[in-house]
């Protein structure tokens, strides 16, 4: 999948001019060497779930925006990621001309990703969580990658603070009624992602 091209057919399909040079900046900041699980690896794979699954969402190019931002701004060390990338979205896609109700959208859709939290019957927002979360449900090498990716992010955490705080995060998914929200996909993924789950928290609390 080329990037920038990807983008660039997203802004203008949801009524913004291209901008290439927001792309790069989006891409500069995916790219971060900080980063081993929020890059652009993972950036590419939501957007090839959110292609693949265009059809469960009312606006499938907003929330093709929204993947491109809500990790745009990733500081393991700062609690305000979430919104710190919704700002800096806004800002980007009004130099896209996209229409404020788009901006305002995608904006919305960012902010959702801090908990994963879809009111029923929010089709973008649903499509957008199930993408993000997608990596829960791998075969469990795959997860542990995914696992180890996390945990250099946060290596400037001890390992029982780590240890501690990772566990806090994983029961939260798991007390979640459902991790994914559109049900051909949470037929799909749903018993994996919480038997992956699972497993990582015996791991850490054992």
């Amino acid at each position: 999948m080329e990037l920038t091209g990807h983008f660039r057919a997203s802004v203008i399909a949801a009524g913004g001019r291209a901008d290439d040079d927001v792309a790069t900046e989006l891409l500069a900041r995916w790219s971060e060497p900080h980063r081993h699980y929020h890059t652009v690896d993972h950036l590419r794979f939501m957007l090839a779930i959110i292609d693949e699954h265009a059809a469960f969402a009312a606006d499938p190019d907003l929330v093709r925006l929204a993947a491109w931002g809500h990790d745009a701004v990733y500081d393991p060390r700062s609690a305000g990621n979430e919104e710190a990338s919704a700002e800096l979205s806004a800002r980007l896609l009004e130099r896209c001309e996209l229409p404020a109700p788009a901006v305002a959208e995608v904006i919305r859709l960012v902010r959702l990703t801090a908990g994963h939290a879809v009111e029923p019957g929010d089709r973008n927002g649903a499509l957008l969580a199930d993408a993000d979360l997608a990596v829960l449900a791998r075969d469990w090498p795959s997860y542990q990658e995914y696992a180890d990716a996390v945990r250099a992010e946060y290596a400037h955490v001890p390992d029982e603070a780590f240890r501690s705080g990772r566990a806090a995060v994983l029961q939260s998914l798991l007390d979640l009624p459902a991790l994914f929200g559109i049900p051909a996909l949470a037929d799909l993924w749903e018993a994996k992602a919480r038997a992956n789950l699972t497993r990582e928290l015996a791991s850490l609390t054992t």
